[in-house]
């Protein structure tokens, strides 16, 4: 009811409980890693696909220019630490 009255509050404010879905929602479909290291390489991708989705950052773009050694993009910690302050 109170969304009625206040339809700026969201309906949920549970960012990680969202963060923790799309992880279940990945290993769901995928079917689990098959290793140790599968299962770092999926966390760390997964983790790098959040964290620039929050930042408003292309993942695509990120990840590309991480690979493609040309480092123009600035570092997703330093947007973190910039947005703390």
């Amino acid at each position: 009811m109170k969304t009625l009255i206040l339809p700026e509050i969201p309906l949920h404010n549970n960012a990680a409980e969202l963060a923790a879905r799309a992880k279940v929602r990945k290993r769901d479909v995928s079917l689990q890693t098959k290793t140790d290291e599968g299962t770092r390489a999926n966390d760390t991708f997964m983790t790098i696909v959040q964290t620039a989705k929050k930042l408003s950052v292309s993942t695509y773009d990120y990840i590309f220019d991480r690979v493609s050694n040309t480092f123009e993009m600035i570092s997703l910690a330093k947007l973190i630490r910039e947005k703390a302050n």
